[in-house]
């Protein structure tokens, strides 16, 4: 079964200023949440999708390493800081995570334990709900500094809300992933397992709902996330929106683009979509 976008980590030194760029762009950000390891977050939700804006919080030293059979989200976070901003994590939904482990750990893309987290959330109208995921790591070893799960949400109810979803800009779902690759054809097979898809010759791997886009690298080795698209149902619009905040952008037809270095890193895209 083909899986869809979850979720994106997008790893930023600065988590307010950040959340405020994507206030800028348009969007929705939701309030800081602290993570027992050593991470702190804030989401821009869509219909079936979310960017989780992602640092390294006072209490860092909470963070584990990475040990046998286990992977460590902080720790990935970090390090990946300590190199570059950016897109820094490919999140796939999942109905059952422990299955999807068992059976990343048959393809031979990631032999680690099934992680487990619950926290305490915020409804929009401030009142508290309870929300729960189980994660299941991959890990391609020619693209280190790309980063790949699955996310089970235990109580959905709890975590997706329309009035989470209410942009601006009219934002309705993350639709597109580009990954960038020194050699694309190796990660062609860890791909497929991964995704459940199969890479189409043009680099397309079909996503439920979106697509990862794999292009070669001018130069380099290995593979890193570079940009993300968000549907939006007024180009137009958001163009206008950008020049008026003072965003720097190039436009080709129905697609704008913000550079990755006006933009933590990563390369925003917004296209038309209904």
């Amino acid at each position: 079964m083909t899986r869809g976008i979850d979720h994106l980590v997008v790893a930023v030194r600065d988590l307010d200023a950040a959340g405020d760029f994507y206030g800028r762009l348009g969007f929705q950000v939701g309030a800081r949440n602290r993570h027992p390891w050593g991470t702190e977050n804030r989401l821009v939700q869509f219909r079936s999708s979310f960017i989780e804006l992602i640092s390294v919080g006072q209490d860092g030293v909470a963070i584990s390493p990475h040990g046998p059979g286990r992977f460590s989200f902080g720790a990935f976070v970090r390090d990946y800081l300590k190199l570059r901003e950016g897109l820094a994590m490919l999140v796939l939904d999942s109905a059952d995570a422990k299955a999807d482990a068992a059976g990343f750990a048959r393809a031979g893309i990631g032999d680690f334990e099934p992680f487990f987290f619950e926290r305490k959330g915020r409804r929009p109208d401030g009142s508290e709900t309870h929300v729960a995921f189980t994660l299941a790591f991959a890990a391609d070893p020619s693209a280190p500094d790309a980063g790949f799960f699955v996310c089970q949400q235990h109580y959905p109810e709890n975590f997706w809300n329309a009035d989470f979803q209410t942009h601006r800009n009219g934002g309705r779902d993350v639709v597109g992933v580009t990954l960038v690759a020194a050699h694309p054809r190796e990660h062609e097979a860890f791909l497929a397992a991964f995704t459940g898809a199969t890479p189409r010759d043009d680099g397309i791997v079909p996503l439920d709902g979106g697509r990862l886009e794999v292009v070669r690298a001018d130069h380099g080795d290995g593979a890193r996330f570079t940009a993300f698209a968000v549907a939006v149902p007024d180009i137009d619009g958001q163009a206008e929106r950008l020049s008026a905040a003072g965003i720097a952008f190039e436009r080709a037809g129905d697609r704008l683009a913000i550079p990755a270095e006006a933009a933590y890193g990563v390369e925003i895209r917004f296209e038309r979509g209904a």
